[in-house]
């Protein structure tokens, strides 16, 4: 294959054909961007059981905060048998795929040529620290199915035992970048013809008090600071961030060939032109300059753009002191200074494992509605010379967008998306 010229885009036939999210602002790919376009949050102290510490004699209990799915609806076709041993997270990517699945038509394909790529890992704690504390005293009553749910790929039987998928399924970790590293490798599963379709799933990362502990004694999840002001303790690229806010979070994307999807008269959100991935060979979580700056590059030139062609990036922005730092400096140095910019995190929150997809699929709807979401809390912006979009949404036609995700360990990617 010949390597594309600068600025004469090669173009890719690898399409999203389907979209499913389950979020904290919304169910469903509709309602999310609805909230997403208004601005709608979700932030409080949260109250799913097992995220919080109680206070004992020895320690005060906690008051985490975060943005919690309401009333979790659940498509009837699946049976009510396994959804009773199915955990919170699987619950919520069952959802989700069933969005995605029938959005893409995938019922037109054969089952052996669809795919299944898991996002996340480690991704049930809470639901495994409350089995641990109700049968510690009695474990002999634990029921069995605790030996496959424990498991992260008991998620990849249960959505193909639903959805009839005979290709390919397993999981892929990545930290916070688990969501991206997914879809990515669900690209290379299309386009290596080892499937016709691939679905993607940007899994919940369901959080326990002893993450939640663990990421604050890090640095990484937001302080107290915000406490009595829920609502204002999300905001990336803001000089006042003081760490992330958790947001729970699912989003499925499908992934074929325009032509399989074509012949369906599915509508496709958008075609896939470049992606990346890269490591900076480091075990911390700290950022690197140079490696979201190499997988910038590759991701353009695999999509055989110039960064002055991108017109909208979706950044990874946290709201962590060096980690927005470092990545405001990688668009600078990389060109994309230009772009428009906003801040899918400070509405929906950090979504962990999730939200490299949650941010694609938010890329992808923007792109179809022709509107760019707000971002929250940028009070005092921490470079008020790029072109963000602030308090309300902006009308615009991405022509060419960047999405940006990152994840403990040195994970880097990108993908880069065109309008189809």
């Amino acid at each position: 294959m010949a390597k594309p010229e600068r600025g004469d885009p090669m173009r890719s036939d690898l399409l999203i054909s389907g979209i499913g999210v389950t979020s904290a602002i919304g169910q469903g790919k509709a309602d999310f961007l609805d909230a997403l376009l208004a601005g709608r949050h979700r932030f409080g102290v949260m109250r799913r059981p097992g995220r919080q510490r109680p206070a004992d004699e020895r320690t005060e209990g906690t008051a985490y905060l975060g943005a919690e799915i309401g009333t979790l609806g659940l498509p009837v076709e699946i049976p009510p048998s396994l959804l009773r041993t199915a955990s919170f997270s699987s619950q919520v990517a069952l959802a989700s795929v069933y969005e995605a699945w029938h959005d893409a038509a995938l019922d037109r394909l054969d089952p052996d040529r669809v795919g299944l790529v898991v996002g996340g890992s480690n991704f049930q704690q809470r639901e495994l620290v409350q089995l641990h504390e109700a049968y510690r005293e009695r474990p002999q009553f634990l029921r069995p199915t605790y030996a496959m749910s424990f498991m992260d790929s008991d998620l990849c039987g249960l959505c193909t035992e639903v959805f009839g998928i005979r290709g390919f399924a397993h999981t892929v970790g990545g930290a916070s970048a688990s969501g991206q590293v997914a879809v990515v490798q669900a690209i290379a599963a299309v386009q290596a013809g080892i499937v016709d379709a691939c679905v993607a799933v940007g899994t919940l990362m369901d959080l326990s008090h002893w993450e939640c502990q663990g990421l604050r004694s890090l640095g990484a999840m937001g302080s107290d600071r915000y406490a009595e002001r829920p609502e204002h303790a999300c905001r990336p690229f803001d000089r006042e961030r003081d760490g992330f806010i958790y947001g729970e979070a699912c989003a499925v994307l499908v992934i074929e060939r325009e032509a399989s999807a074509g012949h369906a008269g599915v509508r496709p959100y958008a075609r896939i032109a470049g992606w990346a991935m890269g490591m900076d060979g480091n075990r911390n979580p700290n950022p690197s300059l140079d490696g979201e700056m190499a997988a910038i590059a590759k991701a353009l030139q695999r999509a055989g753009l110039d960064a002055a062609q991108i017109d909208y990036v979706n950044p990874h922005g946290t709201g962590s002191g060096i980690g927005d730092v470092t990545e405001l400096e990688a668009l600078r140095r990389s060109g994309l200074g230009h772009a428009w910019l906003n801040t899918t995190k400070s509405v929906t929150g950090h979504g962990l494992s999730a939200a490299g997809a949650v941010e694609l699929a938010a890329v992808a709807l923007q792109m179809r509605a022709e509107q760019l979401h707000p971002s929250r809390n940028l009070d005092d912006c921490m470079e008020p010379s790029l072109s963000w979009v602030r308090e309300r949404a902006l009308d615009h036609r991405i022509e060419h967008a960047l999405n940006l995700s990152m994840g403990f360990g040195g994970v880097n990617t990108a993908v880069c998306l065109s309008r189809h």
